[in-house]
């Protein structure tokens, strides 16, 4: 009878320790990829904030993962980034809404995604550096 006692309480405590441990590892890779995807989203929007108005307000334009991203396969093949440019109404079209978006699998196959909104004004910094209107 002990030894069964013994036996159960053992077991309930691995099987306790080991769901906790797969808890901590899908917090671990959720917080890694939270991290990764603000360090993409940083990059491209320090990208974009040197880009002409033209280029800015080209909706057409998708950010791509840049070079040193590509070369980690674990971030490669998981994240993809995308963009939406909006013009902000009563704004005379001098005013445009940029939102990235980067999406990506945690390692139990759950999908996340953060977004990065910001807005540029035409003649604002890209203008100081190209000195277009």
């Amino acid at each position: 009878m002990e030894v069964a006692v013994t036996v159960f309480v053992l077991a309930l405590a691995i099987t306790t320790s080991i769901t906790t441990m797969q808890r901590a590892f899908s917090n671990l890779d959720t917080a890694r990829n939270i991290s990764t995807a603000s360090t993409i989203l940083q990059t491209e929007v320090e990208n974009e904030r040197l880009f002409t108005w033209a280029k800015l307000t080209d909706a057409t334009y998708q950010p791509t993962l840049g070079p040193a991203y590509l070369r980690n396969p674990t971030v490669a093949g998981r994240f993809s980034i995308s963009r939406t440019v909006v013009t902000v109404p009563n704004r005379s079209s001098q005013m445009v809404q940029v939102t990235l978006t980067v999406r990506w699998r945690n390692y139990d196959g759950r999908s996340l995604s953060r977004s990065f909104t910001t807005y540029f004004t035409q003649g604002g910094l890209n203008d100081f550096f190209y000195g277009t209107s």
